[in-house]
């Protein structure tokens, strides 16, 4: 039975959430209001007269006080209304539904090659620690990790696209008709995230596991002639799981960003892509709109595998 004060340190770090949150609220809003550029010149040119910028600008409210258009904002996010883009007029739930399907899938893909492998070579190299296997493991990751995605994801097309023409340099979801098309749009966008997330997530599962195996217990378990496999499943992973949590939590993370890059480069039809064009456009509405969307995902993240991190700890369990 969950007693109270873990409810309590569970309650604190959910508030903790919310209130940066909060925070980042207002600087996705000031930085969004920071951004050079006027929306009402971008849609009537730069031939436009003072007097249609003025008004322009009235009609989209861009004249109200900064700190009166960020509570609008901010209550119509609460209450689920991100309002219309203007630069098309259309509600931006509309045009953030349309694309958040296909980031999802990226990232689901991504997430579903990345954690069971990354788990898998993190807990052998940590049992194998000082071997062959583990210093390749050490030398690839800490490469991988220094490279950025985006130079990653061109090597990529230029092997596999340009290359060997064995799949495609553009992703889109207009080409898929079959289980085979889907392989051969996403190949390359899942594996230039993959490759980014799996060394991180590698890194880190390794270290935790080994933290995990250093301890009294897992020296008294071997002790006692515990089989190795018996004393990394049995004694090592059960008191791991909270590292290990936190380190596919801050390794997904790192998705948010990729995405934004793959997107890009693949021009594949997603939300980071939306944010793109957005920002060009200056529809910042639109802007403020998917980067709280990224705020959101990355603390729920991070608050999720904090959660996980005390409810697997026995001694909280205990108090």
């Amino acid at each position: 039975m969950i007693r109270s004060p873990l409810i309590l340190l569970i309650g604190r770090r959910i508030g903790a959430a919310l209130a940066t949150l909060v925070f980042v609220s207002l600087a996705v809003f000031a930085i969004a209001q920071m951004m050079e550029g006027d929306v009402a010149e971008a849609i009537l040119g730069q031939s436009a007269t003072p007097e249609a910028l003025a008004g322009l600008r009235n009609a989209m409210h861009l004249d109200q006080p900064a700190w009166r258009r960020y509570l609008e904002w901010a209550g119509g996010v609460l209450a689920g209304d991100l309002g219309h883009s203007l630069v098309t007029g259309l509600p931006m739930r509309e045009m953030i539904g349309a694309r958040l399907g296909n980031s999802l899938t990226l990232a689901g893909l991504t997430a579903l090659v990345s954690v069971p492998f990354a788990l898998t070579l993190g807990i052998v190299a940590a049992v194998q620690r000082g071997t062959a296997f583990d210093r390749a493991i050490s030398i690839a990751t800490i490469g991988i990790v220094s490279v950025p995605e985006f130079l990653i994801a061109t090597l990529a097309v230029m092997l596999f696209a340009v290359t060997l023409h064995w799949l495609p340099a553009l992703s889109s979801t207009r080409d898929i008709h079959s289980s085979w098309d889907m392989v051969r749009v996403f190949a390359l966008p899942v594996f230039s995230l993959a490759c980014f997330v799996m060394a991180q997530m590698v890194r880190m599962t390794r270290a935790a596991v080994i933290d995990a195996l250093d301890t009294s217990y897992a020296e008294a378990a071997r002790l006692k002639g515990c089989s190795p496999a018996r004393v990394v499943l049995r004694h090592a992973l059960p008191n791991a799981i909270g590292p290990i949590a936190n380190a596919i939590a801050l390794s997904l993370s790192t998705l948010l960003g990729g995405v934004i890059v793959v997107e890009i480069i693949f021009n594949y039809p997603g939300v980071a892509r939306l944010m793109v064009d957005a920002v060009a456009t200056r529809d910042l509405p639109l802007v403020q709109a998917v980067a709280i969307i990224f705020c959101t995902a990355y603390l729920v993240l991070v608050t999720t595998a904090d959660v996980v991190a005390i409810l697997a700890n026995p001694r909280l369990r205990r108090r």
